[in-house]
């Protein structure tokens, strides 16, 4: 099998199903925003020394690429598989492990430190714009509902492991100032 098939020289694209859309279509650009999350995750995994943040993170892998089938399907749902209740509620416990070992939040912070932080910081900003595709895909189209909060809890547990890659590396948050140059 070849890895070029032609087939979406004339700007279209085959969602599974069959259905063939235009390659900007919203359906696509969600998908889309997913796997280019899906491949800052791998870019993360890339610098992350501690194993069972590798575990996870390989695992946020597979539930993002689930997802973005169930985003490039246009027809049966049941055909591909989901992200549901198990898999947002690891996330908020993953969140709330990472907030438990790091002081409270108490100023806005800017993105920055560590490799391993920043990494984290670029998936979050990913993943949030991952979300706005997924909701921008929703208004239009039939979209689990899951597949939102699921996104709204992994930018979430971006920002708690990249605070949390800082504060185990022992380097300093930087406050947001107002009006600093």
């Amino acid at each position: 099998m070849r890895l070029y098939t032609k087939r979406g020289d004339g700007w279209q694209t085959g969602l599974i199903g069959g259905t063939r859309v235009s390659k900007d279509h919203p359906r696509v650009a969600a998908y889309g925003d997913v796997d280019e999350l899906n491949a800052v995750v791998g870019a993360v995994i890339a610098v992350c020394e501690d194993a069972a943040w590798r575990d996870r993170l390989l695992r946020i892998q597979h539930q993002l690429f689930n997802l973005g089938a169930v985003l490039a399907n246009a027809g049966d749902p049941a055909a591909v598989p989901t992200v549901g209740e198990g898999e947002i509620k690891s996330l908020e416990d993953w969140i709330d492990e990472a907030c438990d070992e790091v002081p409270a939040l108490t100023q806005f912070i800017l993105p920055g430190g560590n490799e391993l932080s920043c990494r984290l910081h670029l998936a979050r900003t990913v993943c949030r714009r991952a979300e706005r595709g997924v909701v921008h895909l929703a208004q239009q189209d039939t979209v689990p509902p899951g597949a939102i909060v699921y996104l709204n809890r992994l930018n979430d547990l971006m920002f708690a492991w990249a605070r949390l890659a800082n504060w185990r590396a022992g380097v300093a948050e930087t406050v947001w100032r107002s009006g600093s140059t």
